[in-house]
């Protein structure tokens, strides 16, 4: 370099932007993670393991229980309607209701429980809420909740859906 050659100044050098991108590109980076972790619900996390380790092991046993009657259900739907026809091993279930509740994968806030009313013969109808489109996980109960069958639903749904305790427990 010569005596006659122009420094730049700081901030138009090449080399000092290099240096400082990294740094700068981190600290944005860990505001927007620290911000985030602030401002959303951590609702899979648990506090109490042997609660939920207690319950898994009584929700195995109402699985159990559906088995041992032989318990299935047929499902269909038509439009914000379901209809599910309850059997088991005696013949037709005869509860006074039944609880369906559906599980959204991912957003608990979107769960919801619907009650099924009796129809008579081991056939029971209830009204679906609005905006049940995509996946759901399900279980069905009845009202002493001592029995459950379990599935996976894609909602609107054309075609009648069977839930099977002894193909579940096995």
């Amino acid at each position: 370099m010569t005596e006659d050659t122009a420094i730049k100044p700081w901030f138009r050098q090449p080399w000092f932007w290099f240096l400082l991108i990294f740094p700068g590109a981190s600290i944005i980076w860990c505001t927007i993670a620290i911000t985030v972790a602030l401002n959303t619900d951590n609702a899979m996390v648990t506090d109490d393991y042997s609660k939920e380790g207690r319950a898994i092991n009584l929700e195995l046993a109402r699985d159990q229980k559906a088995a041992d009657m032989n318990l299935n259900a047929i499902m269909e739907f038509s439009g914000d309607r379901l209809s599910v026809n309850l059997n088991s091993k005696e013949g037709y279930s005869d509860y006074p209701y039944l609880v369906l509740n559906l599980f959204h994968p991912t957003l608990s806030e979107k769960d919801r429980t619907v009650q099924l009313q009796s129809m008579g013969g081991g056939y029971y109808r209830a009204s679906l809420p609005r905006n049940l489109d995509g996946r759901w996980y399900m279980d069905l109960r009845g009202p002493s909740n001592e029995w459950r069958l379990k599935g996976e639903l894609f909602l609107p749904s054309e075609t009648p859906l069977t839930l099977d305790a002894n193909a579940s427990a096995g």
